[in-house]
């Protein structure tokens, strides 16, 4: 995983740090996107969520790996629908173990 994303920060951060590190206005980058430079801001801001199809058009025009802005943004998507969960981690063993599983059957298949 390239060290220029840092696993603690936020989708929103990483995006709004990596867009200002650029010189590129919210109203530039929201174009790109084709939304509303609100709903980037609120992006940026973590107010809002990301679809994958944005992140992957952030990491084009922000110059970011695609793959690690993926990872950050799924890995988020995860962390937050099981945080208050008291097994959260065993429900990431089982999951991680779910998806071996799933991967090896779809080759088989």
């Amino acid at each position: 995983m390239s060290s220029k994303i840092i696993h603690m920060k936020t989708v929103g951060q990483i995006i709004r740090a990596k867009r200002e590190s650029l010189g590129l206005l919210l109203r530039q980058v929201a174009s790109y996107l084709d939304i509303d430079q609100a709903i980037l801001s609120k992006i940026e801001r973590n107010e809002r969520k990301p679809t994958k199809d944005n992140i992957i058009k952030l990491a084009e025009i922000l110059k970011l790996d695609r793959e690690d802005l993926l990872i950050q943004f799924m890995s988020e998507k995860i962390a937050y629908e099981i945080a208050d969960e008291d097994c959260a981690s065993k429900v990431l063993k089982v999951a991680e173990q779910k998806v071996k599983y799933l991967k090896s059957n779809l080759v088989k298949n």
